[in-house]
């Protein structure tokens, strides 16, 4: 799913036009990347927890010459599935691993409803 497979869910579930669904969408993300830019925590129910974590510094190699590079210490962004979301991708295990979608890779309408909670 990308961010298109998005905004045409917004605009048929919510009845507004594409371009609108598409500032919503666009402003969610960018008040998530901004609380995640100051270090704040995003904790949606049902969905999960995004959380920036502290990295520590190491030390790497170079592929080409073998020669031993720092690497910095820094900032990670971490995922961590809601309850809810996770019990839900687990009872779409027994369908082969694919999720319920038929093997294609791709999300179907029934599992974006499992996901959003609604019936289209």
């Amino acid at each position: 799913m990308i961010k298109l497979d998005i905004v045409n869910q917004v605009a048929d579930k919510t009845g507004v036009p594409k371009q609108k669904a598409e500032q919503v969408v666009d402003s969610l993300f960018n008040a998530m990347k901004e609380a995640l830019a100051k270090g704040k925590r995003i904790e949606l129910r049902g969905f999960g927890v995004f959380v920036v974590k502290p990295r520590k510094r190491g030390v790497g190699r170079n592929p080409r010459t073998g020669q031993e590079v720092p690497i910095p210490a820094g900032k990670t962004i971490r995922f961590k599935p809601g309850k809810e979301l996770t019990a839900r991708a687990v009872d779409d295990e027994g369908d082969g691993g694919n999720g319920g979608n038929g093997g294609n890779g791709s999300a179907s309408q029934g599992d974006m409803d499992d996901v959003f909670g609604t019936e289209h």
